[in-house]
């Protein structure tokens, strides 16, 4: 029987869509009418990186209930080899957005297939040596990325380890790309609003879908009991490294677009405390709520640049906030609150559909 209310599961996703799009067709002519500070219209592609991140976190930490703290490892793989792949184009594709496109897509696929290198030993680990051991891949990342030199001439791209870019021997008019230390430099910043709202927009479409699929059921069973999961035939490895190999492209695949919005990116921009980062803006947008990271990471992100006139007084308030933000969001009468306000925004069955046939009450009497 229907009853004209909207499924919780279409509720999250028209409320995910709706909010992304409403953002996008205020902000963006906004943009273009140079209504926006230089600063704050600086800030929105790398937000959408880190919606993109929180949404990809949050299938690993809230759906599959394992916890990752070298995430940004991942997003350093995509950054990277996204950065090489556009640069490497500049010649061949002189379109910017497919070559963007390229890049984006490329980066996701090596942020993956690292993903299946790393989980397929360490996801027969799990509490907290999993952490432990995501926190060291994380850290190797950065570090193998610190002696990497790399650089392209006529010949193709040249690479070699802790050696120097002088040592690279680049032909006349060659360019060296990644300078160890120093991370990527003379990156042709080709990442847009636009392209950030796109790659969100397909995060979401991938998870939401993923979450309502038979496999993100089985992925689900496992987190609420491991045990009973197996005990039906459930392959614990096979979905665990599913979840965590689609989170890992699509960290990648923002990596790459972030990388692209700055003429250098230094390594740096990638340790354990972008990990912590992202990991706050899930934990605090709630666990396995999608929409709540889309929130959580807007407000968590944009605070402290909007506070930045405060000086000394700008981190101390954004410390209450997040305290703040976590009583409330643990509180029960909040929760009670939200989900009645979710139910006088859903759709009611009509009055035509709840009246009983006139046969119906002759049979009633």
């Amino acid at each position: 029987m229907k009853t004209g209310k909207l499924s919780k599961f279409n509720w999250n996703k028209i409320m995910c869509f709706g909010i992304v799009i409403l953002a996008y067709l205020v902000l963006m002519p906004m943009q273009q009418q140079n209504m926006l500070t230089r600063h704050f219209s600086g800030l929105l592609v790398p937000l959408t990186a880190y919606i993109v991140m929180a949404i990809s976190l949050n299938l690993t930490v809230g759906i599959l209930g394992e916890l990752s703290l070298g995430h940004a490892g991942f997003m350093a793989v995509g950054a990277y080899t996204g950065v090489i792949t556009a640069i490497s184009l500049k010649t061949a594709i002189a379109n910017t957005s497919l070559r963007l496109l390229i890049a984006i897509i490329v980066g996701g696929a090596f942020a993956g297939f690292a993903g299946l290198v790393i989980g397929i030993p360490v996801l027969r680990l799990k509490g907290d040596y999993l952490a432990i051991v995501t926190l060291a891949f994380g850290e190797i990342i950065k570090n193998i990325i610190n002696i990497v030199y790399v650089g392209i001439d006529k010949n193709g791209l040249h690479a070699n380890l802790m050696q120097g870019d002088a040592a690279l021997h680049l032909e006349q008019g060659g360019k060296a790309i990644l300078k160890g230390p120093q991370g990527a430099v003379g990156i042709p910043k080709i990442a847009t609003f636009t392209a950030g709202i796109l790659l969100i927009l397909f995060a979401l479409v991938v998870v939401l879908n993923l979450v309502n699929s038979k496999t993100g059921r089985a992925i689900t069973a496992i987190r609420d009991n491991r045990i009973a999961a197996e005990s039906v035939g459930i392959g614990i490895t096979r979905y665990k490294l599913t979840a965590f190999i689609i989170s890992a492209a699509l960290a990648g695949m923002a990596g790459a677009l972030y990388a692209q919005n700055f003429s250098a990116v230094d390594p740096v921009k990638f340790n354990f405390n972008t990990s912590i980062l992202v990991l706050v803006f899930v934990v605090l947008g709630g666990l396995g709520n999608i929409f709540g990271s889309i929130i959580a990471t807007t407000v968590l992100y944009m605070l402290p640049e909007m506070l930045r006139g405060l000086k000394d007084y700008r981190m101390l308030i954004y410390a209450i906030v997040l305290i703040l933000a976590m009583l409330l969001t643990n509180s029960s009468k909040t929760k009670v609150y939200i989900d009645r306000l979710k139910e006088t925004l859903k759709y009611r069955p009509s009055k035509r559909n709840n009246q009983i046939p006139e046969e119906g009450k002759e049979g009633q009497q």
